[in-house]
């Protein structure tokens, strides 16, 4: 079954407590981005109706959806319960909440899903996750990115850098834009890796290790040095000689 990591903050909703119900592994953790991650490529963010509302008209709402775009190639936003009831306590008007629906969807490309309540937005959670756990365990390994069919330099750089673990389109950009060439990627030190956005300790390492490990049928070739001339031949026979 799939293992879903939620943010200590959300101990306090009855969510994980369905998701373990409905036989997910919740490890809880203290996240820096979103409330749910359930790969290193999907992160969600849960809110409630009441503080969807609010996070419109305190500015929240767009600071935390930029963050969790930047940490995960996928970005959900869970909204749980009735925002029509909402807005008339609230008084936000109708066309902000359209907007911002708008402007999540559109303009940042995140998918935002609404719920009924705190079971049914554990149970869309559980489905993600078990969508993703059939992605990454059926194939063995993450899904090949497309051979570029031109030769664009930039486009095989990009192949070149999702072939490794943990990175995507938007880690392998950010790579490129710090290093500037796979020759001074593959040169980084661990510490210059930690320092990608997206890539935490244990990542980097992982990539570093691929980078620097020596392939195991590797045999290092033993140059015999071959003698100048017949003089140098001779000897180099009787030294032969001599040590056998």
């Amino acid at each position: 079954m799939p293992v879903v990591h939620v943010d200590e903050r959300e101990r306090n909703s009855k969510v994980p407590q369905f998701l373990m119900e409905k036989g997910v592994t919740v490890i809880f953790k203290f996240l820096d981005v979103g409330d749910y991650v359930v790969s290193d490529r999907i992160g969600i963010e849960r809110k409630t109706a009441i503080d969807f509302a609010k996070s419109i008209v305190d500015g929240r709402l767009f600071d935390q959806a930029s963050r969790l775009l930047q940490a995960f190639e996928k970005a959900i936003i869970v909204i749980e319960g009735g925002l029509r009831k909402v807005a008339r306590t609230t008084n936000l008007k109708r066309s902000a909440i359209i907007g911002a629906y708008i402007a999540l969807a559109l303009d940042m490309n995140i998918t935002v899903l609404n719920t009924r309540d705190e079971e049914e937005t554990a149970e869309i959670i559980k489905r993600i996750a078990l969508k993703e756990f059939r992605r990454t365990h059926t194939i063995g390994f993450k899904k090949p990115v497309q051979k570029p069919t031109t030769s664009n330099v930039t486009e095989w750089q990009l192949y070149v850098l999702q072939a490794f673990p943990h990175i995507g389109p938007k880690i392998a950009i950010r790579i490129l834009e710090r290093f500037g060439s796979l020759v001074n990627f593959c040169n980084a030190t661990l510490s210059e890796l930690t320092r990608i956005e997206g890539l935490s300790e244990n990542k980097a390492t992982e990539i570093y290790r691929i980078l620097h490990a020596m392939y195991k049928e590797y045999k290092k070739e033993v140059k015999s040095e071959t003698p100048k001339s017949l003089m140098d031949y001779l000897q180099h026979q009787e030294e032969e000689k001599q040590e056998k």
